[in-house]
């Protein structure tokens, strides 16, 4: 009896000890995360990826990561223990990388330096609290001196950084621009005013202009044969007269990059930085390159160990701009510009702190700085938007408005309660520097159709890859030219002055082109063309997705299916809704898909097949154009735009074309306009195309091959 009974004892505790493990189990933050992560995974196993889905994505992976910091530093646990939770968490880590892999668009959230929501992380403290952990209060905002500490955790400083500090250590601060104010009676001191000021421009009647009032075009002569139009004259004006701050919101197409580059002149802000989203990066330095020749331009890659920081304009994208906010703080920087500033409206992001810390900074050196933020769509969600653009230009701190603001709300007189208030502070608002034109308004100074390069950096593995790829056709295409030299059979060498024979140099090829069944599939120049635009896919459609929060409506063509493919995932992603025109589709279904791009207000993207789009349709309810790849002719080309160009459109047309740097795709487009342009001149005027796709594919090997060997004659 005592045995069994003993048994039974030891029974009850032994199930007791297993009941308090899985007790232990159940609490605590593990199966939290557990159980969110199931509801992930089960909510991308649907396709149902909406922004909450993501938000919980996100925090159970940072949740993951501090916790399993936490596990490994905690001296009080068993070595055992330790391990177990570990297990446990590489369980719920599993889980998130297998669901990433089901929708890549999730690994963008995994980034050490990705962006964490309002949303997020109000979702963590939640999570925490059901967990029974203690949730530290919110930390006070640091001291203003402090910014440029608490937004960035990796600092690089280049060489040349160091090499310019060296050559000038002391930089003074100028407040020779400083205005002096006597004191004034501050009747506003005692009213919130910052919600009125944004509620003045939802109260706005329709039709309010909002442009400050800029002065007549000086006598600024564009360098070259540039022609500067009659806007962008006037900000260039308003500029040379001392204006200092622009929120330049012209409707894209309107020469924003040449305007600001032209107000930095005027103002003399050197050194000047310009701060853009990744694929305006290239462009912005070619723009330089030609409205201000004679001033240096670097551009900031990665740690930036090819920097000029000797250079006036120095270019670098909001994606690593954490890792130089530091020393560009240092350099006595007199005029800043921030490209796609809506980019910087989520003022927690560590984009926007960066950009903020930076302005902070240049205005404790300098009194009156050139602040410039250009975006076509200033606002995007709501008139919130706005707060951050303003603190940017100083017009505004978290609190109150600021400075010349300030002053200009006193002088009316009024205040929120008087209804005149708000037309006088959205006018006081205007005048600190809002430049926003239409096209519709400045279409005389405009051509009626126009195509824009826009040069794009291939960084990635991609890139390299192709690079490498067109490495390997260029050698491949000398190796047969060796080799025809040397088993010529007939005929004299006949080598100009640069020990090239050009003759040789077509004919080879002309057999490349041709001999399609000796050469490796992946390295031949059409399946090269085809990579390029993969790689470019997701940058061009980017682009198109500002464009479509900019101006509404937005025709993107490509020529392979696969391009069109990673387009579409990536407006998906962007929250942007698209139609199509494929070749494989049905009439019905093409009809629909172009009926609901015209008809569908919240349609603002259709992605077309250049093939299957680029004739027979209309679609001149828009106005904007990307061409993610490039075609063999300037007639395919011209054909994609005159969907949009054509009789009934009430708008000038731009075509932006996305352009790979430093790759076969720039020979390619420069052959294009040349045989464009020969042909216009040729035929007094007219744009019919006398070159053939075939031409263009000869002309670009001729182009490969004559780059190879005169690098191979030069370093000889």
């Amino acid at each position: 009896m005592g045995r069994r009974g003993q048994r039974r004892s030891g029974g009850t505790r032994t199930a007791q000890r297993s009941r308090r493990v899985r007790d232990l189990d159940n609490e605590g933050i593990i199966p939290v995360l557990a159980r969110a992560v199931r509801e992930v995974e089960n909510g991308v196993a649907r396709g149902d990826v909406r922004r909450s889905l993501r938000t919980k994505f996100q925090v159970v992976a940072l949740l993951v990561r501090e916790e399993r910091a936490r596990v490994r530093a905690d001296a009080e646990s068993s070595e055992s223990h330790k391990a177990e939770q570990l297990k446990r968490l590489d369980g719920v880590a599993t889980i998130l990388a297998k669901t990433a892999a089901r929708d890549p668009s999730l690994l963008s959230l995994l980034a050490e330096d990705a962006d964490v929501s309002d949303a997020a992380k109000d979702l963590k403290r939640e999570m925490l609290v059901a967990a029974g952990a203690e949730v530290p209060e919110e930390e006070e905002p640091e001291p203003e001196d402090e910014s440029l500490a608490r937004v960035t955790t990796k600092r690089v400083v280049p060489q040349s950084v160091i090499q310019r500090q060296l050559a000038n250590p002391f930089l003074t601060p100028d407040f020779s621009g400083a205005q002096n104010r006597a004191a004034q009676p501050r009747r506003l001191a005692t009213w919130e005013l910052i919600g009125p000021l944004l509620s003045s421009f939802e109260r706005a009647s329709s039709g309010a202009v909002s442009c400050m009032t800029l002065p007549p075009p000086g006598s600024l002569d564009a360098p070259g044969d540039l022609v500067l139009m009659h806007h962008q004259a006037e900000l260039v004006a308003a500029a040379a007269a001392g204006h200092r701050t622009f929120l330049l919101a012209d409707e894209p197409g309107l020469g924003k990059t040449a305007q600001a580059l032209l107000a930095a002149e005027a103002a003399k802000a050197y050194p000047l930085l310009v701060v853009v989203p990744n694929v305006v990066k290239a462009n912005w330095a070619r723009e330089a390159g030609l409205w201000t020749p004679h001033r240096p331009v670097t551009v900031i890659h990665g740690d930036g160990e090819d920097t000029d920081a000797f250079a006036d304009i120095i270019v670098v994208n909001y994606e690593i701009l954490d890792r130089h906010v530091g020393w560009l703080g240092e350099i006595g920087l007199r005029g800043m510009v921030v490209d796609e500033a809506h980019f910087i409206k989520n003022k927690s992001s560590q984009r926007s702190q960066n950009v903020l810390a930076l302005a902070d900074k240049m205005r404790l050196r300098i009194a009156r700085p050139l602040m410039m933020a250009l975006t076509g769509t200033p606002l995007i969600n709501d008139i919130e938007d706005f707060r951050a653009i303003w603190q940017f230009l100083g017009w505004i701190d978290d609190k109150k408005p600021l400075g010349d603001l300030m002053a200009a709300l006193e002088e009316t007189g009024l205040t929120p309660a008087d209804p005149p208030f708000y037309a006088a502070a959205r006018q006081a608002v205007i005048e600190m520097g809002i430049v926003r034109r239409r096209k519709i308004d400045v279409a005389a100074d405009i051509p009626a159709r126009r195509v824009a390069d826009l040069p794009v950096e291939l960084d990635d593995a991609a890139g390299r890859s192709i690079r490498q790829a067109e490495r390997e056709l260029a050698r491949r295409l000398v190796a047969r030219y060796d080799k025809a030299l040397e088993t010529r059979t007939s005929g004299p060498t006949i080598t100009g002055p640069d020990g090239i024979d050009h003759e040789l140099v077509r004919r080879v090829a002309t057999w490349e082109r041709d001999d399609t069944t000796t050469t490796k599939s992946e390295d031949n120049v059409f399946t090269l063309m085809r990579r390029l635009g993969q790689a470019k896919a997701g940058l061009a459609a980017d682009y198109a997705a500002q464009l479509a929060r900019n101006v509404g409506k937005v025709v993107f063509f490509a020529k392979h299916i696969d391009v069109m493919d990673i387009a579409e995932k990536t407006f998906a992603e962007r929250g942007i809704l698209y139609s199509t025109i494929r070749g494989n589709q049905s009439r019905t279904a093409r009809e629909e898909s172009i009926a609901a791009f015209q008809d569908d207000p919240d349609v603002h993207v259709i992605v077309c097949s250049l093939t299957a789009a680029g004739v027979g349709v209309n679609l001149q309810v828009a106005s904007n154009v990307v061409l993610a790849e490039l075609s063999w002719t300037d007639a395919e080309q011209t054909q994609a735009i005159d969907r949009v160009h054509r009789i009934g459109q009430a708008e000038p047309v731009t075509a932006w074309r996305i352009i790979a740097s430093q790759t076969l795709d720039t020979k390619i487009a420069e052959l294009i306009d040349s045989k464009a342009g020969l042909a216009a001149r040729a035929l007094d005027g007219s744009d019919e195309e006398i070159s053939s796709s075939v031409d263009v594919q000869l002309e670009a090997l001729v182009a490969l091959l004559t780059e190879a060997l005169t690098e191979r004659n030069t370093d000889a």
